[in-house]
């Protein structure tokens, strides 16, 4: 009943009629915003919603260590139960941790046959396989293009899709168009998502994505940085 409820409450379905059904196998979404205005946040509610539907979620640093990744989702999801006023979440907590997997990588030394080498060490050993990945601190740069292209093939591949947190300069706009940052390799993405502060909330918007979405009604919360229906 708990994770019905958490479920249930999830403001993330708005995205679309599922919020499973945002991606499919293979498909590309990013995050869009600023340093520091949610985007690792909105990143792990989206993976806690896939957890809590006992789907398969791994996650992948690029610029924190495990510890302070497993601290945001400890984090996140008790500020969710807190938020629902749902008490005794412990044990769910745990029933959904074995759904999850942490792995990081430095930016230097990620590549996308590196990444491949470790999913096929999880799956051939039967440790954990993959029905979703999160990708945070990936620099999108002009040399991106190349490795996104191959992890994509690896997606379709491997049946997963990916979710991806993006920085963007602080003069770029992430309300009615497709941000400078991202442009470049734009065709390879299915849907982006923008935040952006007003001063008194964190808006959500759909940059690119499916037509039934329509216009998002979520903010973030900026004291606890979690998504919420506008109303």
């Amino acid at each position: 009943m708990l994770k019905n409820d958490l479920i249930l409450r999830n403001p993330l379905r708005l995205i679309g009629k599922d919020q499973e059904q945002t991606l499919a196998e293979g498909e590309f979404g990013a995050i869009l915003a600023r340093a520091g205005v949610g985007k690792t946040s909105f990143l792990v509610q989206l993976a806690l919603d896939s957890l809590l539907r006992h789907r398969n979620v791994l996650h992948i640093s690029l610029d924190q260590p495990v510890r302070k990744v497993c601290l945001w989702y400890e984090e996140v999801f008790y500020n969710i139960a807190r938020q629902y006023d749902i008490k005794n979440t412990s044990e769910l907590w745990e029933t959904i941790l074995p759904h999850r997997f942490v792995m990081t990588f430095n930016v230097e030394g990620f590549t996308v046959g590196r990444l491949e080498e470790r999913l096929n060490d999880l799956t051939e050993q039967g440790i954990f396989f993959p029905q979703m990945v999160m990708i945070d601190g990936l620099p999108f740069n002009d040399s991106v293009r190349e490795p996104l292209s191959e992890l994509k093939l690896v997606a379709k591949e491997q049946g997963f899709p990916v979710w991806f947190a993006v920085k963007v300069q602080s003069d770029e706009d992430v309300e009615s168009g497709i941000p400078q940052t991202i442009a470049g390799v734009e065709d390879l993405f299915e849907t982006m998502i923008g935040l952006k502060s007003d001063g008194q909330q964190i808006n959500v918007n759909l940059v690119k994505g499916p037509a039934e979405a329509g216009r998002l009604s979520l903010v973030l919360d900026p004291a606890t940085l979690l998504i919420k229906d506008r109303g």
